[in-house]
């Protein structure tokens, strides 16, 4: 079969011959149709992902969507290695199989897939939000954040916070309000502070890390309330801003925030898998999209750093 494949992790993959997958027991063959290639993919296949394989060559690709051997169709994802999902085939462990809406477009469940599932499941395995509560999305600009306002809602948050850079992009998520991240540090804690206070979170989703969540992070802090600080759930979602921080440890001690990780060990794999497959549902329910920039598999050489910020899907 013909694939996306990795020979060398400082190369992008080519599209090659490779062996075709022979499904073991518990796994079923799928004919891809199409699969996205998200900034967790090109972590992958660069070497430089927690969860990327060390042997090649190999088949990039997290997840995808495809037809399996009786006809229907289905999201999959965690293909086995070396298999990955841009290929024409792959093969998947059964359980990381969910059927897909049939009004769904596949490569806009593909693109769909791997955004949406950072709030969703950080909002529904890990924050465990309850109907009601307020929800400050950290980097709402960016394809994920832009889903997170809408899944929040969604999922029944009572406010939403949305902060970002791009003012003129945030004014338009509809979001309750909206802090803009260009400031110095200890002005943007402020602001925070002031935001926090005067209508408190419960659940934070942080695409960033960096100096903005450490501001954030000192907003909640320092105030000593007799009564104990209210809990505020911090799930850490994405770290363009950096990988790391320098926290206060009176930061935790002061406040009620708990400190959570959301992604792939923190989350079982399957609960990740339906995870997506609720999400998708909601998606065709409420026409919740995202640009897409559509090419064949055979263009990865080419396409792998095409400029662009459409969600990059390579189709069969």
């Amino acid at each position: 079969m013909k694939a996306a494949v990795i020979h060398d992790f400082a190369q992008p993959p080519r599209y090659d011959d490779f062996q075709t997958p022979q499904p073991d027991a518990g796994e079923v063959l799928v004919k891809v149709e199409a699969a996205a290639v998200s900034q967790l993919v090109r972590a992958q296949a660069s070497g430089k992902h927690y969860s990327s394989g060390k042997t090649l060559p190999v088949v990039p690709g997290f997840d995808g969507v495809g037809q399996l051997e009786d006809g229907s169709r289905v999201y999959f994802a965690f293909p086995t290695a070396p298999f990955g999902a841009l290929a024409q085939q792959s093969k998947v462990r059964r359980e990381y199989t969910v059927p897909l809406p049939a009004e769904l477009d596949s490569a806009l469940a593909a693109a769909l897939a791997n955004p949406g599932m950072s709030s969703w499941a950080a909002l529904t395995r890990r924050a465990h939000l309850q109907a009601g509560e307020h929800v400050l999305i950290n980097g709402a600009t960016g394809t994920a954040g832009r889903l997170a306002v809408q899944i929040a809602r969604h999922l029944g948050a009572g406010r939403i916070v949305a902060t970002g850079r791009n003012e003129a992009v945030l004014r338009d998520l509809g979001a309750d309000e909206i802090i803009v991240l260009n400031q110095e540090e200890d002005a943007l804690t402020e602001t925070f502070r002031q935001s926090v206070h005067r209508n408190p979170v419960q659940v934070v989703l942080d695409y960033l890390w960096g100096m903005s969540a450490h501001s954030l992070l000192s907003a909640f802090s320092g105030h000593a309330d007799p009564e104990g600080e209210p809990r505020v759930r911090f799930v850490q979602i994405g770290s363009m801003s950096g990988a790391e921080l320098s926290l206060n440890a009176s930061t935790l001690r002061s406040s009620g925030v708990e400190l959570l990780g959301s992604g792939l060990g923190s989350v079982p794999n399957r609960e990740l898998v339906a995870a997506i497959g609720e999400m998708l549902e909601a998606a065709a329910t409420h026409g919740w999209t995202t640009p897409v920039d559509i090419r064949p598999l055979a263009e990865v050489e080419t396409a792998w750093n095409a400029e662009g910020s459409d969600r990059l899907v390579l189709v069969n």
